[in-house]
């Protein structure tokens, strides 16, 4: 089945709607100013309804009707991810939901990968900072036989040691590839300076070398029965499917799924950065610099969000923000240059960055801190505008297939969203003024505080940011930066 075909068309009568928006759009921010501006609101989001249900054993399911083409996404839910991680074992919950498929039931990794395939299904398990999730996409016409294989990955995995030891070195040579990437290094060592070693979000999903290679079977068992528990989850399902129909199924699959709900520990609250300071991770010969500063940012629930989504906008969000329209198209110093909010359950961290050349690095590290200055003046008029209608009009293209759809409920499940959280969407970025925007760029943008780091060739760069005078400087290796 092709890609096409695949696709839903939930938000079809929306995007339809949309386009007179778009066209205005697109004459509003075209050189050409002699042609109107755009009239009226963009149209709002308008969403199927969430039907709940609860199975016997408790585990929650939420599903959305979509009868447009005959496929079913289900997703399992798991509110336990990396930020769950103990201590001294950073990148667990990542191995153990990658090898949930490595063999599961009576099937090893090959044959259960064989059974998916010969349903035209796929199959997929992921853990992020904030959850893990098994997630199936498979025909309606063959939704009663591959139940059973996502149950057998999701409540009986056999973690067999050969996959582990496989899965194991796949991760530790990708982990000693990055280390030859300056694209790769910079987020990592940016990470690394502005949490700290010891705190969660200064070291990747995946974990490090050194926890790794330390990884256990009975660790992956452990950590498998502590968390995915029905009272921890939620069945996500979206398709062409009616839930009178699909509950006796995953009643037959899931309700003999016994647990509890396990009390979970938020990840601390980081400590701000408290002066600004500049890193320069050495790598000899690089082709360029890779730029990323910042300091810790907010959480899921600030109450700032609608306002910092249309601030990033104007600052770094867009190809036609502040940020990439200088350091890409004015000076021709990078590809692209952006900025952004990492929102998870605790504060991720504010960033910006680009890969700059070589010999423009102090000139790029220059125009950064011109444009985070500059943000903190009031946005004009044109602009704010400008920025919010680019967020209403990009927003629906994040509804388009069932996938992301359920993609969705997760954000709403994993964050405590309300139903009416992304039908308000539009009309909450709208009502953003210039002033809330100010104000937060006065509270979360603070260039004079920000970490600052550089990956690149060191005798090439140093010269060049050292007379910038933007604060201390200190020189790293690599695996100084990163981690072992």
């Amino acid at each position: 089945m092709s890609a096409a075909t695949k696709r839903t068309k939930t938000v079809v009568a929306v995007l339809v709607a949309l386009g007179t928006f778009a066209a205005s759009l697109v004459a509003q921010s075209a050189p050409d100013r002699t042609r109107p501006p755009m009239v009226g609101p963009p149209p709002r989001l308008n969403l199927p309804d969430i039907q709940r249900r609860m199975l016997s054993n408790g585990l929650a399911v939420w599903l959305v009707e979509s009868h447009e083409v005959p496929l079913v996404q289900v997703n399992l839910l798991v509110k336990a991810g990396a930020g769950d991680d103990p201590a001294g074992k950073f990148g667990l919950a990542s191995l153990t939901a990658a090898m949930l498929d490595e063999g599961a039931g009576s099937r090893n990794a090959l044959e259960l990968a064989d059974a998916v395939d010969f349903l035209g299904a796929s199959l997929a398990t992921t853990a992020s900072f904030d959850a893990s999730a098994v997630r199936l996409n498979v025909p309606v016409a063959r939704i009663k036989e591959a139940l059973p294989l996502m149950a057998d990955v999701i409540l009986r995995p056999t973690f067999p040691g050969a996959e582990l030891e496989r899965l194991r070195q796949e991760r530790l040579t990708a982990l000693l590839q990055a280390k030859d990437d300056p694209a790769s290094v910079a987020p990592m060592a940016f990470a690394r300076t502005v949490f700290g070693a010891t705190h969660r979000y200064g070291t990747g999903v995946a974990g490090t070398e050194t926890t790794l290679k330390a990884f256990t079977v009975p660790d992956l068992k452990t950590f498998h029965a502590s968390k995915y528990q029905p009272g921890n989850s939620v069945l996500i399902v979206v398709g062409d499917v009616k839930l009178d129909a699909i509950v006796p199924q995953l009643e037959m699959q899931f309700g003999s799924w016994k647990g509890t709900s396990p009390t979970r520990v938020p990840v601390p609250q980081a400590p701000q950065v408290a002066q600004g300071q500049i890193t320069i991770v050495d790598m000899p010969g690089a082709e360029q610099s890779q730029i990323r500063m910042g300091w810790v940012g907010v959480s899921r629930s600030t109450p700032d969000y609608f306002t910092l989504e249309v601030l990033n906008t104007i600052l770094g969000g867009s190809f036609t923000s502040r940020l990439n329209q200088n350091l890409r198209e004015e000076h021709q110093y990078s590809y692209g240059a952006s900025s952004r909010f990492d929102m998870r359950l605790s504060a991720g961290a504010f960033q910006a960055g680009a890969g700059v050349q070589t010999d423009k690095t102090s000139e790029a590290l220059r125009e950064f801190f011109n444009e985070l200055n500059g943000i903190i003046k009031p946005v004009p008029a044109e602009e704010l505008t400008k920025a919010k209608n680019y967020a209403a009009l990009s927003f629906p293209s994040e509804f388009e297939t069932s996938g992301d759809l359920s993609a969705k409920m997760e954000e709403m499940v994993v964050f405590g969203l309300p139903d009416t959280f992304f039908g308000a969407y539009v009309d909450n970025l709208q009502k953003v003024t210039a002033a809330a925007v100010q104000k937060a760029a006065e509270t979360h943008i603070q260039p004079k505080r920000f970490a600052v780091v550089v990956v690149g060739d060191r005798k090439v760069i140093e010269p060049g940011i050292r007379a910038l005078n933007l604060g201390p400087v200190r020189v790293m290796s690599v695996d100084e930066a990163v981690g072992q």
